[in-house]
């Protein structure tokens, strides 16, 4: 009896939702979207890239450390700063890993940023092995691959000028996505560039080699920035400060761990082989949120001024 009864619910059940017509249906889908686009709306979206200081925000996002906290951040994800730069301007996202340059370029464009922290990471200028550029003086009529308005273009002039090169003998080409700036060494179409981890690590590996570090030469360009009109808001202000402190815990477990701990995760969202992610320094620094440096403000000013 009870069987009975059971499937005979199970069959009022189905002929009800077969029942349902085309605009039900059509109608559930559109308050679903609408529900989707509400809470996406709310979400704090930040952009990221398939580079080494995106890192804590993939282990926080591992561990759950943004639910925990009760804040709903969303990463998105892209390969090029500049369609980060464009989703900022857009009110796509509340927020970007990006440098000193990028943010005080948009800001000079009227998308006002705040840097909430600076970041570890660094840039090391390197050249195609079968090239043979052995110093800086050699990039003398040769392409050396950046991005305009950015960390890597400032570098770019610094190296120029350290060889004592006039500008125009060098040509700086303008690649943006830096999984292709990648392979345009590894398939030598390109002189020279500036990568950042671990697609430099890849490039290392590749026997190409080395003629500056951004750390050398003691600059820190490295930022997370979120729209300066988000800190008026004290909800939006509330989620900034929760995703600050999961940033912290993720440091302090990459630091505990170390980054070798966390191989499998960079290979996915970096786009590199294992055996890269695996292969890079042991010595990197994840330190916790802090604002820029003064002068490493002051640098990227002065050299968009000049510009």
């Amino acid at each position: 009896m009870i069987r009975n009864l059971m499937l005979l619910l199970l069959s009022l059940a189905l002929l009800a939702a077969c029942g349902q017509s085309d605009e039900e249906r059509q109608g559930q889908t559109a308050r679903e979207r609408e529900r989707q686009a509400r809470e996406d709306s709310a979400a704090l979206k930040v952009g990221v890239m398939p580079t080494l200081d995106c890192l804590p925000m993939y282990v926080a996002r591992m561990y759950g450390l943004y639910d925990s906290l009760g804040v709903d951040v969303r990463l998105r994800h892209f390969t090029a700063q500049m369609d980060c730069d464009t989703a900022l301007q857009r009110g796509r996202i509340e927020g970007s890993v990006t440098d000193l340059v990028r943010a005080v370029s948009l800001g000079r464009l009227g998308t006002k940023l705040t840097c909430v922290t600076s970041t570890d990471a660094h840039w090391q200028l390197i050249t195609n092995r079968n090239a043979r550029i052995t110093s800086l003086k050699h990039l003398d009529d040769k392409m050396l691959a950046m991005a305009r308005f950015s960390a890597t273009a400032l570098l770019a002039d610094r190296a120029v000028a350290a060889a004592g090169l006039k500008p125009e003998r060098v040509f700086l080409v303008q690649v943006n996505d830096v999984g292709i700036r990648l392979r345009m060494l590894q398939n030598s179409s390109m002189d020279a560039l500036l990568l950042t981890e671990p697609q430099a690590t890849a490039a290392r590996m590749g026997k190409n080699k080395v003629l500056m570090d951004s750390r050398k030469l003691d600059v820190c360009l490295g930022a997370v920035a979120f729209r300066a009109d988000l800190l008026k808001d004290k909800e939006r202000k509330r989620q900034i400060d929760l995703f600050l402190k999961a940033y912290d815990m993720a440091c302090d477990s990459i630091m505990k761990n170390g980054v070798a701990a966390y191989g499998r995760l960079i290979a996915d969202y970096c786009g590199v082989d294992l055996a890269v992610a695996d292969s890079l320094p042991r010595g990197l620094k994840f330190a916790h949120a802090a604002a820029p440096r003064k002068k490493d403000i002051d640098l990227a000013t002065s050299w968009l001024d000049r510009q």
